[in-house]
């Protein structure tokens, strides 16, 4: 016969209802109790019937995580850091590619909203307003797009913008190009307003290029247009973008950092191993993917309770949050930024740049994030 949940509750001396609960919210189990609960089921053979546990709590214990472009280097750290992070609560993650198709994004949710206990969208390229209509379908918490009302997983990109125009100016650039990202994109949007501020504040002329496709591609596109426009810096929407920036002014013969410097974002290991090692502004991807996890999981105690099975259908006891949090990003110094033309001199009218937080050359070793809670 096979085992059941009564003979483990039997063989560890608990009642039913606390195994039960340590493998449906082990969270809410004395640490002592879980493990001990945990050695029997193992000694035992029980697996827990997933399925049957779906029609009593109304918890499938599936997690879908929609991401934009599954080929670009940013998101598997963050896909196994929330796949690591759900598994340690005894989830389970589906992971949906979007190709970046805003059409696609709103068609996935849609599929897995019977499928799953709440959906993780990264980097949607969906309208808010949109967004917000299928929240009511579904418990979502988007990352990398600020949201009022719903949760949100934010990376200051803002604040990395910010110090990596500061890092160009302060080696004596003046004359700085933005290359953009894909249209609809919050990031971009946030890396061009912090950069554009940053550049008045301390004299710059900041000239944008784009939208552009987040890819090496369109960074080896923006290359003669770059050469064109007569700057001296440029600062990437992402890593994937400076890398094709770095490919293209090198076949046209422009020395990267000698005649033009080049910063991106992320910092995903490909930008390690350009030549030049690229200066880019890292994002704790990995700290995202676990933190938005958390974030779904304490929408209530913990999930959605449907009537699965029943047809009705109908959510209850939902608890939904509308808590953001921020992240760090940091400026990591490598070989592709070097002096410009006003090193050691300042431009009249212009405001003194100093060293400014949350910058670090290259250590070789991960960046470990910290987050802060941000009223919505």
């Amino acid at each position: 016969m096979p085992v059941t949940i009564r003979d483990v509750a039997r063989a560890s001396g608990v009642h039913i209802s606390t195994v039960s609960r340590t493998f449906s919210a082990p969270h809410l189990v004395n640490p002592e109790t879980r493990v001990r609960v945990l050695a029997c089921a193992e000694d035992l053979g029980y697996r827990p019937n997933r399925a049957a546990r779906a029609l009593i709590t109304g918890r499938t214990h599936n997690i879908g995580l929609i991401i934009a472009d599954i080929a670009n280097p940013f998101f598997p750290p963050l896909i196994k850091a929330a796949e690591s992070q759900a598994r340690h609560r005894d989830y389970h993650v589906f992971v949906a590619d979007t190709n970046e198709d805003a059409a696609a994004e709103e068609e996935l949710v849609h599929a897995l909203a019977k499928q799953v206990d709440g959906v993780l969208l990264c980097s949607p390229r969906m309208s808010n307003s949109l967004i917000e209509q299928l929240s009511r379908e579904v418990p979502l918490v988007v990352v990398n797009r600020q949201l009022a009302g719903l949760p949100c997983v934010l990376m200051d990109v803002g604040q990395g913008a910010r110090t990596a125009i500061e890092h160009l100016v302060g080696l004596g650039h003046r004359q700085i190009a933005l290359l953009g990202g894909p249209r609809g994109s919050w990031t971009s949007r946030e890396i061009r307003r912090a950069a554009s501020a940053a550049a008045r504040t301390a004299g710059a002329d900041l000239t944008v290029l784009g939208p552009n496709p987040p890819t090496e591609h369109g960074g080896l596109a923006q290359a003669e247009p770059v050469r064109r426009a007569g700057v001296t810096a440029v600062l990437a929407y992402n890593d994937l973008i400076a890398i094709g920036l770095l490919e293209g002014l090198d076949a046209l013969g422009v020395g990267v950092p000698q005649e033009i410097s080049v910063v991106g974002v992320d910092d995903i290991s490909l930008s390690r191993l350009t030549r030049p090692k690229l200066t880019t502004v890292a994002t704790p991807t990995a700290a995202a993917g676990r933190t938005a996890v958390d974030m779904l999981l304490q929408q209530d105690t913990d999930l959605p309770r449907t009537s699965r099975g029943s047809g009705a259908g109908a959510t209850v006891g939902v608890r939904r949050t509308t808590a953001q949090v921020m992240l760090q990003t940091e400026l990591v110094i490598r070989d592709s930024t070097g002096p410009g033309p006003y090193a050691g001199r300042e431009r009249p009218g212009a405001t003194a740049v100093g060293p400014g937080p949350h910058r670090r050359a290259d250590p070789g070793s991960p960046i470990v994030a910290a987050g802060d809670v941000v009223a919505s």
